[in-house]
């Protein structure tokens, strides 16, 4: 594990970087202070880049248009891979009719919509509909009501034997310096207990989209797993995903870990990354930018 004063000497040993978004890129407040120098410095380099995240929440399209809105335009929707991605691959594959049922926003359910298939909130689910429900997704931590709409999901399971898939597997993400929310990954591990169920995952540290993104790779070019490096915030996801996957990882301190509280984390978890730096942000002293 080797400590990093510059993010800029990750990227010029590396040809392909994975960025996690939430903690890396943008935080509660925004965009991460000078995050674009960093992609103004890979665009000078031509290194290229992914988005690999765990949101589920909106499109492709959707989460670059908020990098636009935010003023970052160096993110395009062909460099954002999302693990709403792989569970809408997954539908189109595996359910080929009937409701598929989701815990989320109807943003989320419209990216997951998929042919033949009919997507309905939880709380629309009844005795009228029940047995048609072939699926259920786990897709966002708003847009339904937390004691009604749980036991309803847990109930549905209870009496359906369909696949529920989980879309994003973060159990919580910073809501200010020092409180968090729940995800929708946490409320799927609890309701997965209360089943006695395993469910179906598509975010990190899974592999799938580690996957997903070396392979749009390698149908342009070549690529070996030592040139790609992934970037994140958090141990159990980001560096843990893609210490298993066989990259290089590297541990932000500007997210879900904080300064004061690495070395411990590390310790107590045994994940430990090829680097530790402070932030993503490129520093432009001396570049000639």
């Amino acid at each position: 594990m080797q400590r990093i004063d510059n993010f800029k000497s990750i990227i010029d040993q590396y040809d392909v970087i994975f960025f996690d978004a939430f903690g890396v890129i943008k935080t509660y407040q925004g965009l991460v202070p000078d995050i674009e120098n960093t992609f103004a410095y890979l665009k000078e380099q031509k290194k290229e880049y992914y988005i690999v995240t765990n949101d589920a929440s909106r499109s492709p399209a959707q989460l670059a248009d908020s990098y636009h809105k935010m003023g970052l335009h160096a993110i395009s929707q062909d460099c954002i891979v999302s693990s709403g991605m792989l569970t809408k691959e997954y539908l189109d594959l595996k359910v080929q009719d009937g409701i598929v049922a989701y815990l989320g926003t109807e943003n989320s359910a419209h990216y997951i919509e998929s042919s033949g298939l009919h997507t309905l909130p939880v709380s629309e689910i009844n005795d009228t509909n029940i047995d048609k429900v072939n699926a259920l997704i786990f897709l966002d931590d708003e847009g339904f009501d937390w004691c009604r709409d749980l036991n309803k999901t847990v109930n549905l399971l209870r009496k359906r034997t369909i696949p529920a898939i989980v879309a994003n597997t973060d159990h919580a993400y910073p809501l200010t310096i020092s409180d968090v929310n729940i995800a929708i990954g946490g409320i799927a591990h609890m309701i997965e207990n209360i089943v006695g169920r395993e469910f179906i995952r598509f975010g990190k540290p899974d592999s799938q989209m580690f996957m997903f993104a070396y392979d749009l790779i390698r149908d342009q070019r070549p690529i070996n797993k030592k040139d790609i490096v992934m970037v994140g915030d958090t141990l159990r996801t980001d560096i843990l995903g893609g210490n298993k996957f066989g990259l290089d990882t590297v541990l932000v301190l500007s997210g879900n870990t904080l300064p004061q509280d690495a070395d411990t984390r590390i310790r107590a978890t045994g994940i430990v990354p090829t680097y530790i730096c402070e932030s993503a942000v490129v520093d432009m002293g001396g570049l000639g930018f």
